[in-house]
């Protein structure tokens, strides 16, 4: 007879499988970030992070905070159902039609997680006689998404668009529809896709093309409008884009742009938006008010490239390993190990930086890191001291991985 173990002893061994011991010599994770500053200041030590999405450094704008607090006074706090049945307020919509014109789309659709908006969007559209193509590398967001289709996946490497190429070559023609997904900057490598090349191919196989741009708006493009802007491409070539509320745009929440026809298909049958709450008025003013400062306080985007530039040059300057990163807002340290990893993670927090270790979920077990989210708001000392902590500090001896570990 098969044993029973109780939940409890599922979850406990499944913890120690998925790499409790890491988390013995200190847990790097969940730290009160808030107490952390708030006592650093009061006995006159540092605390910086390097673990926060906060690229232009508007989180606490007063006009964002303003924005928030005008909108919880005359608003309230939630949106108190689905906009489908419960009615919607009228900062959906302004939010909504500043997103799409920002971006280039015709139309957008918000909803309460940019993870949500991923899994459902492509569970949504494919069906039993489609494709779904995905980069190896993809966030688990879109990876999940995949899971919950019923159209088959196929996955083609990394930033690879020959293989992508041969691969719809080969099964195109197996299919009804088929949807190509990528990124607009790679949230663990930040390096980017080659677009150009990438609607090249979808065009010419009839495909559609979906981008995630979560890292990219704010950061790409002279005015921070993402990929397309990067790489010089017409952002009605783009079937769907994806995105974020909670990077540049300093709140939270996801959003789907696209042809208006698309989006209001979506508005009335895409199961994580008519199954859902709204997006709440608090955080849609916010977000709104995030936007329009990124357009008039442009200053923030030059600064936020030459921080990151400057975090490249002297990591590499430095000995230390930052990948394929081009140098915009994610840019990783990797390291020979995950014990080495952690190692690094200690030196940093010790020293007043915060930058929590990756280390194999989320990234390829033999590539662990440190994963730094650079911002306008930090400063040529706070890069150059964290990188220099780094580069003098002496590696730990390497050791048999321990399996895989949690990372955020």
């Amino acid at each position: 007879m098969t044993k029973i173990n109780s939940l409890e002893d599922h979850a406990t061994r499944r913890f120690r499988l998925a790499g409790k011991a890491y988390l013995e010599s200190g847990d790097p994770f969940f730290a009160p970030i808030d107490s952390l500053r708030k006592e650093a200041a009061a006995n006159g030590r540092r605390f910086v992070s390097f673990a926060n999405y906060d690229y232009l450094g508007l989180s606490s704008h007063p006009a964002v905070k303003s924005a928030a607090s005008g909108a919880l006074e005359t608003f309230g706090v939630g949106a108190l159902g689905s906009r489908l049945v419960g009615g919607q307020r009228s900062l959906h919509h302004i939010l909504e039609d500043e997103l799409a014109k920002f971006i280039g789309a015709q139309s957008a659709l918000t909803l309460v997680s940019g993870y949500l908006a991923n899994v459902t969007t492509i569970s949504h559209l494919l069906g039993s006689r489609d494709a779904l193509f995905i980069d190896e590398l993809s966030h688990n967001s879109i990876v999940s998404g995949a899971k919950s289709a019923v159209a088959e996946t196929i996955i083609f490497r990394h930033n690879d668009f020959d293989h992508l190429d041969f691969l719809l070559r080969e099964r195109r023609e197996s299919y009804r529809n088929v949807m190509i997904v990528a990124e607009g900057l790679y949230s663990m490598d930040g390096d980017i896709a080659d677009l150009p090349r990438l609607v090249e191919i979808k065009e010419r196989h009839n495909a559609w093309l979906m981008i995630d741009e979560a890292h990219s708006i704010g950061v790409l493009g002279a005015e921070g409008r993402g990929l397309c802007e990067h790489c010089g491409v017409d952002p009605q070539r783009i079937d769907l884009m994806v995105g974020t509320l909670s990077k540049t745009l300093a709140s939270c929440g996801g959003f789907i742009a696209g042809k208006a026809a698309v989006i209001e298909w979506m508005r009335y049958t895409l199961p994580g938006f008519v199954y859902s709450v709204g997006l709440s008025p608090v955080i849609s003013a916010a977000a709104a008010a995030a936007l329009q400062l990124m357009q008039t306080e442009t200053w923030r985007l030059d600064r936020l490239r030459k921080n990151a530039e400057l975090f490249v040059d002297l990591a590499r300057e430095s000995g230390l390993d930052t990948g394929p990163a081009i140098g915009r807002g994610v840019v990783p340290i990797l390291f020979a190990d995950s014990l080495d990893t952690l190692d690094a993670s200690r030196h940093l927090m010790e020293n007043g930086y915060y930058v929590p270790p990756i280390i194999q979920i989320g990234v390829p077990k033999d590539q662990p890191r440190l994963r730094f989210f650079i911002s306008a708001s930090h400063t040529e000392e706070e890069i150059r001291g964290v990188i220099d902590l780094l580069a003098r500090r002496e590696p730990v001896s390497t050791a048999p991985a321990l399996g895989a570990a949690v990372a955020p």
